[in-house]
């Protein structure tokens, strides 16, 4: 069971006895309509509602401790215009429900602490069959913001903005609280939900190479090692056919890996979409082609400083949206996206325009 704490804090008001409301919840306490704030000189009908969305065992346990230390810091700095609610993930996709129920209940920002794996959780919360999910609250200003505190094993997509992992600094983002619209990538696939992705979605080697890698987690960076080492025992390259903003199909022969970047980084720091920008909506494809293992072990340091298009068999294009099948039909030809798991293509992939306000 999930405990949830809503935490009435102060320090840029005159500070006032902090009151903690503790429940087993699977979801979010209620937030209450009925707050004032004050907030860069302007009044509003209701305080800044955050819901903070923590995975206690990200990063081998370290996300949770490293929380409990912020907490004291959280109550000096966001001040009294801010109720703090405190949901602990319980295991996977619990992150969705939290977020979906605290969007509907008029949250000001769900704010994922922990790494990519709860990140990914959060921003799929966004959404429900298809469709944003709806603010039920009617006295809210606007939206729900997306938010974050980058603390797990890789945290890519927070490199993309030069963030660092360091939970003080992206607290005061959170307390300054300026928005800008990003992109979102959401992937279909006949008679499934759509899944939607905020960093990248790969396939193939690279993909299988999460997967194996997900199950070293507890050795940190080092998982990314092992499992790209595990995926290419066996891994041979695979003929894809590609159809690009609703056009013709292409062959492309021998792919060694498709990487779809909304964002630039994955697999622990790799540059692999460089120019990908999640607020430029579309998406930087990037295409290796007949890699050998010795291709990547040569070529390792442009891959992670972004300075591999320029090398032979690999290609790049900004898309809207793309389609991959695998010729051979052997269905066995892995998909992923911010380091998920999802199974194997065929699939499409969209982009978002603006999708989702995110604190940064």
């Amino acid at each position: 069971m999930v405990s949830c704490y809503l935490i009435a804090i102060g320090a840029c008001l005159p500070m006032a006895n902090a009151s903690i409301f503790r429940a087993e919840h699977p979801m979010v306490p209620d937030l209450s309509p009925d707050r004032s704030i004050s907030r860069g000189g302007a009044s509003s009908s209701r305080r800044r509602d955050l819901v903070f969305v923590v995975n206690p065992r990200g990063a081998n346990g370290r996300t949770g401790k490293e929380w409990k230390k912020l907490l004291p810091f959280l109550q000096s700095r966001l001040g009294t215009d801010c109720n703090i609610c405190e949901s602990l993930t319980s295991g996977p996709f619990h992150a969705i429900d939290i977020t979906r129920e605290a969007i509907r209940e008029g949250a000001d920002a769900v704010i994922s602490v922990g790494g990519d794996g709860t990140l990914h959780e959060v921003v799929n919360g966004f959404f429900w069959d298809g469709k944003p999910v709806a603010n039920q609250n009617r006295e809210a200003a606007h939206s729900t913001a997306l938010g974050l505190i980058p603390l797990g094993t890789g945290s890519d997509f927070a490199r993309t903005f030069g963030w660092k992992n360091d939970p003080f600094e992206a607290i005061e983002r959170i307390a300054t609280g300026l928005r800008s619209r990003i992109d979102v990538g959401v992937i279909n696939r006949e008679g499934e939900q759509p899944h939607y992705f905020i960093n990248v979605a790969d396939i193939h080697l690279s993909a299988k190479a999460g997967y194996y890698a997900s199950k070293y987690k507890r050795f940190g960076n080092l998982c990314y090692v092992i499992g790209a080492l595990q995926a290419f025992m066996g891994h041979h390259n695979q003929d894809l056919r590609i159809k690009v903003n609703e056009g013709e199909w292409e062959t492309f022969p021998k792919v060694t890996a498709l990487c779809i970047g909304n964002a630039k980084y994955f697999g622990g720091g790799m540059k692999i979409t460089p120019n990908a920008d999640p607020r430029s909506r579309d998406f930087e494809v990037v295409i290796l082609q007949d890699f050998k293992w010795y291709d990547f072990i040569l070529k390792l340091s442009k891959l992670y400083s972004g300075t591999h298009l320029s090398v032979n068999n690999v290609t790049a294009r900004r898309v809207h949206s793309i389609e991959v099948e695998d010729i051979s039909g052997s269905g066995g030809i892995y998909v992923q996206s911010d380091g998920e798991y999802l199974g194997f293509l065929p699939r499409k992939f969209c982009i978002l325009p603006a999708a989702i306000e995110m604190i940064c």
